[in-house]
């Protein structure tokens, strides 16, 4: 609420500064260029708090927890993943959000096999959550000799990071915890001890891992953050799915059920299958540009609660 109404306020402070602006913006050409800086700034601001008000989930304020995994199309699909990784970090730091990188396993020839991250900002999980499921890329193959046209895949899971007064009950016998040495860069000690640590919940089959940190124990504290945060965000799947037949969310990660289409060849397009929004502008949406489609999903999910 407190945030709310500071927004409020400081959105008042920039109308009153733009009336007085407006008077002498046409005789005065510095005053013209500082109303139009202040319209802009103005604009921004209030399609944030638009955004902002589509948000209203139990985790939409959190951090969030993105992982992403190469799928089918060899070199090409590792390749794509990791546009996909630098397209959510350009994101995140347009939106001044902290980036913090959990886990990077590289591809053998290019790109990466997956990555996990953690965004830190005000309504990051809320924003990410409708990334989730799989980005399917066609582009001219720049991997083999006759450049043929390639169409490849990367799945997108996002969860958000929990408060630490949430209960997570992780019993210790459902654990099996391996250690193995880092792949990564980060100084003298990758490659050097057993630090990088991988979790499987045995009773869900879920894996996590982490080698960014300096030492096995810090790898183990993060690694749980994660496994929690999943078994977290799987019981509110389980919930939603008690409620909603159509268990979206379920549905949206697997493969062959793409929720967006990027196509470099042969034409230049950006398309959500699910809410239609599209562009031409391909390279601003993978460096980063995903808020007119962040903004449209949320419209949309929003349309589909009313209508329920």
């Amino acid at each position: 609420m407190e945030r709310a109404i500071n927004t409020a306020e400081g959105q008042q402070r920039l109308v009153d500064d733009i009336a007085v602006l407006f008077e002498f913006a046409a005789e005065d050409d510095a005053s013209a260029n500082e109303l139009r800086e202040s319209i802009n700034r103005l604009t921004e601001e209030v399609e944030e708090s638009e955004t902002q008000m589509l948000l209203g989930g139990e985790n939409d304020t959190n951090n969030a927890i993105v992982a992403i995994n190469a799928g089918a199309g060899g070199t090409d699909a590792q390749d794509w993943a990791q546009m996909l990784y630098r397209m959510y970090l350009r994101w995140a730091e347009k939106r001044g959000f902290k980036i913090e990188e959990i886990d990077f396993q590289p591809g053998e020839e290019a790109g990466i096999k997956s990555a996990t991250f953690r965004i830190e900002g005000d309504y990051a999980y809320g924003l990410m959550a409708g990334e989730v499921g799989v980005h399917r890329l066609v582009r001219m193959s720049p991997f083999n000799s006759g450049q043929s046209r390639e169409t490849s895949f990367a799945s997108v899971f996002v969860t958000p990071e929990i408060d630490e007064d949430i209960e997570v009950e992780v019993l210790d016998k459902d654990l099996r915890v391996d250690t193995y040495r880092s792949t990564g860069a980060g100084g003298q000690h990758i490659n050097t001890t057993d630090s990088a640590v991988r979790i499987t919940h045995i009773p869900t089959g879920i894996v996590v891992t982490c080698q960014n940190q300096r030492s096995q124990h810090q790898n183990r504290d993060v690694a749980m953050k994660v496994l929690k945060s999943r078994l977290y965000e799987l019981e509110l799947a389980k919930k939603r799915a008690e409620t909603d037949k159509l268990a979206e969310s379920k549905r949206d990660i697997s493969f062959g059920s793409q929720i967006r289409n990027y196509v470099l060849h042969p034409y230049r397009l950006v398309k959500d299958v699910r809410t239609k929004h599209e562009t031409s502008n391909v390279d601003a949406v993978l460096d980063g540009g995903l808020d007119d489609f962040i903004k449209e999903y949320l419209l949309s999910k929003r349309e589909l609660a009313v209508a329920k």
